[in-house]
């Protein structure tokens, strides 16, 4: 392998696979979308704060469609992917863009320098990136209960996560100008780890790591499980943070 390949974290096939599930569970009355209903919600609310009125959109990853619909209110122009119809890795089509928007979607790639160097080069003179993602301080309870079902030899069964600090670098990297990045924290609660899980999958947020670990065994799972609930409040409920990360970016 070239030194110059970046390795291979996760699986394109297996982010198209959770997509397309997570759109068949969003036909249930009660599926999780909260994440996503929050990163549309702040998209608009900066964009109405730079009173920034983008002619030509493109927006990656937005599968409620609800913030396309919003910026085709306001007059732009829209273009709509997801990871099945664009691939983050390779030069974008269709450019020059006002507005990149990705949600919850570059953060799962493999060449994460690069996707954002594609969007950078796919923006008109003076465009605007943004991108949003779980950061590295979500899902502390998850992370715990699945090192404590496996003490022994644990598996790798979550994916990496950006913090603050390497999300600068990597606006920096792919030569963005005035960046910012910045965080917020969401917090739910749950009754157990199976509802956290299935909220996960409601969302397409499960696990896209290109080496699939093999299903936990009944009493690895019943190990996370207990973990899980030790965070329990006297409601029994686990209150789980979801930090989003949002970098910005201007080509010039």
């Amino acid at each position: 392998m070239n030194s110059s390949t970046p390795p291979r974290i996760f699986s394109r096939e297996r982010r198209i696979s959770g997509l397309r599930r997570a759109r068949v569970r969003q036909a249930h009355r009660d599926a999780a979308r909260y994440i996503m209903d929050d990163m549309v919600e702040d998209i608009l609310d900066r964009l109405e704060f730079i009173r920034m009125s983008p002619e030509r959109v493109l927006v990656i990853g937005d599968w409620t469609g609800t913030l396309a619909l919003s910026l085709r209110g306001a007059g732009s122009t829209v273009v709509e992917h997801d990871v099945a119809t664009l691939d983050e890795e390779r030069p974008i089509k269709g450019q020059p863009f006002d507005l990149i928007v990705t949600l919850s979607s570059v953060d799962r790639v493999n060449d994460l320098p690069g996707a954002l160097l594609h969007m950078r080069n796919a923006l008109a003179d003076d465009g605007l990136m943004v991108a949003s993602f779980l950061g590295a301080g979500s899902l502390p309870n998850l992370r715990r209960a699945m090192i404590a079902s496996e003490p022994d030899r644990p598996t790798a069964r979550m994916h990496p996560l950006v913090d603050n600090q390497a999300a600068s670098a990597l606006l920096q990297r792919a030569l963005f100008k005035r960046q910012v990045v910045d965080s917020r924290r969401l917090t739910v609660s749950f009754a157990s780890l199976d509802r956290l899980v299935s909220d996960l999958r409601d969302q397409g947020l499960g696990s896209t790591l290109d080496n699939v670990p093999p299903p936990l065994g009944k009493r690895a799972k019943k190990r996370a499980d207990n973990a899980f609930m030790t965070a329990a409040n006297d409601k029994g409920r686990v209150l789980e943070i979801f930090e989003i990360l949002t970098l910005t970016g201007w080509k010039d």
